[in-house]
């Protein structure tokens, strides 16, 4: 089993190329999108999306406003901003919108796959104690 299910979503075609071959050397199951209208129909297609890995500069709908609307829409996704020309501010906006980390282009690939490690760990976290919430709810209710 990978140790994390991602999606890398950057519009530079051969960041993502590279970064996938990178990835998955570190047994990381990658799914790419080149958009964020591109991330969020692929997160309304895949319920395996632990993690995404979101470009903040991207033309259209930037990492913010993708950030945004996954947050609203796929809340127990965790997302890492990667900012190669935007500020640190922008990272910390993210983090204040909800991103899980943040990380300036171009990044250690160790230090991303901790965070991705980390980053998944969390997510599975939230889906078990809503599993166990759910199950003491239907236990209790037979008594």
């Amino acid at each position: 089993m990978a140790i994390a299910n991602i999606l890398l979503v950057d519009d530079e075609v051969p960041f993502v190329e590279a970064m996938t071959r990178r990835l998955t050397k570190r047994d990381v199951e990658i799914h790419a999108a080149y958009s964020g209208e591109e991330a969020l129909e692929k997160l309304a297609h895949s319920d395996a999306i632990e993690v995404v890995i979101l470009d903040i500069k991207m033309p259209g709908m930037d990492g913010i406003d993708t950030l945004r609307e996954i947050k609203r829409r796929f809340p127990l996704v965790e997302v890492i901003m990667l900012t190669g020309h935007a500020t640190v501010e922008s990272g910390i906006e993210g983090m204040k919108l909800g991103a899980f980390d943040y990380l300036m282009k171009p990044c250690d690939i160790t230090d991303l796959v901790e965070k991705v490690q980390a980053a998944a760990r969390k997510k599975r976290d939230h889906e078990e104690k809503i599993i166990q919430a759910r199950i003491k709810e239907i236990t209790s209710r037979r008594t």
